[in-house]
């Protein structure tokens, strides 16, 4: 029995090839997505490579409205599937989740489900919301770990940055779950982790000098001087018809999923608080 509430239901499904109940998280609406968007998939020319994929299906969710704290529902942490809104780091998730059942073309909703808790989730296991990847420096990280993606940044001439990650242990007012004190510990000892951690970042200064080697479909992640913070936003990189890398995000600025007009050198020129990019591509 599922019980509507604002559009959302909590579905409880047990998966015999796990043999645990796994929460999601989903909405009428987004069922009638996901199969519009595999039609959509599946009328896609054939690309040349997977970053041209990851691209052709960015582009599906053009004009996808913009909404924060999508996974934010709930008392307990569950898988969120939402289609109908998306903030920066749910319109790679689902980019890659899409691109990566495509590719092995397994397009049902359990597989998509399945590819979208291995990459939202440290090593794929959905344990209450500290199980969460929330710093996008432990996202490439433990993605890289599941041969997901390759974090090239030092081989773009990346330098290493040392910063202590802590925003939400220092900013447990601003998440929700954070008043739950389980949820609150398990994020202070990830952060503990992260303390011990170098992360590579390619400087705004250097990225002219290096766009050459960004490829179209490589995840674009965008550093920053906010203490405690590693990253404020991220996209996909496409290289356009000015032969410039631009990309392709679900963006605050126009509020909905868009290509950035500006190139990206010049658009991280409008952003006080950025140091760089780090860049992870899909493999």
């Amino acid at each position: 029995m599922m019980m509507k509430k604002q559009l959302i239901v909590l579905c409880t499904l047990l998966f015999s090839v796990v043999s645990f109940a796994q929460h999601i998280t989903c909405s009428p609406k987004d069922s009638i997505a996901f199969n519009d968007k595999i039609k959509q998939i599946k009328a896609l020319p054939k690309s040349n490579t997977f970053g041209d994929s990851l691209t052709a299906i960015g582009k599906t969710f053009l004009e996808i409205p913009y909404v924060a704290k999508t996974l934010e529902i709930g008392k307990k942490e569950s898988l969120v599937v939402n289609l109908q809104g998306l903030d920066c780091t749910t319109f790679v998730e689902n980019v890659l989740a899409f691109g990566l059942i495509s590719r092995a073309d397994n397009l049902q909703f359990l597989d998509f489900t399945n590819a979208l808790k291995k990459i939202r989730y440290r090593d794929g296991n959905l344990d209450g919301y500290g199980s969460r990847l929330h710093y996008f420096t432990e996202w490439i990280s433990n993605n890289e770990t599941k041969d997901l993606v390759k974090n090239i940044t030092n081989d773009l001439g990346g330098k290493i940055v040392k910063k202590e990650i802590n925003f939400m242990g220092t900013h447990r007012d601003l998440y929700p779950f954070l008043k739950d004190d389980a949820n609150y510990n398990t994020i202070l000892e990830s952060e503990e982790v992260l303390k011990q951690n170098e992360f590579c970042v390619l400087s705004a200064d250097d990225i002219a000098a290096n766009e050459h080697l960004i490829q179209t479909g490589d995840i674009i992640a965008l550093a920053t001087s906010i203490k405690g913070l590693d990253v404020t936003h991220t996209g996909i990189a496409i290289r356009a018809q000015d032969g410039h890398i631009h990309m392709l995000h679900a963006s605050t600025g126009s509020m909905q999923v868009e290509i950035t007009k500006l190139p990206l050198v010049d658009y991280l020129k409008k952003i006080k608080s950025n140091i760089g990019i780090m860049v992870a591509r899909p493999i």
